[in-house]
């Protein structure tokens, strides 16, 4: 069975999508511990980050660093936070937001109903700074 991110990559549920390329995409999450929280995907479902591919490893931390450097700018945030869980989907995803202290790494502190606003002027935010990064 395709995991939640294998059906918002397909566009089964909608996702917004700040980032695409053939083996990578990057979407924000729906309960973000910071407005800007992003999660960096392989468009293959591999479970746990110590099985990929080094090259593919590779890969996905390299726009992992693109979407911190995307979410600070974004975000006038001095630094990104990254954490590689994978306790909620079995699917590889890094989490880059955009971190002031460390309660912004908490996971018990999510927002758990953003609105549609928010997220859409997050996108609309990161989007613009990758557009400058490039």
């Amino acid at each position: 069975m395709a995991t939640v991110f294998t059906k918002i990559i397909n566009g089964e549920i909608p996702g917004r999508f700040v980032y695409e390329d053939d083996d990578i995409v990057a979407f924000l999450t729906i309960e973000p511990m910071t407005q800007g929280h992003t999660l960096v995907v392989p468009r293959a479902e591999i479970d746990q980050w110590q099985n990929l591919e080094p090259a593919v490893f590779g890969r996905v931390m390299e726009v992992s660093q693109l979407i911190g450097k995307a979410v600070c700018q974004a975000f006038d945030a001095e630094r990104a936070g990254v954490i590689i869980a994978g306790l909620e989907v079995p699917h590889l995803h890094v989490h880059v937001f955009p971190a002031r202290d460390l309660a912004d790494f908490g996971f018990a502190n999510v927002d758990r109903n953003p609105s549609a606003e928010s997220l859409d002027e997050a996108q609309t935010k990161i989007k613009a700074a990758l557009a400058t990064l490039r």
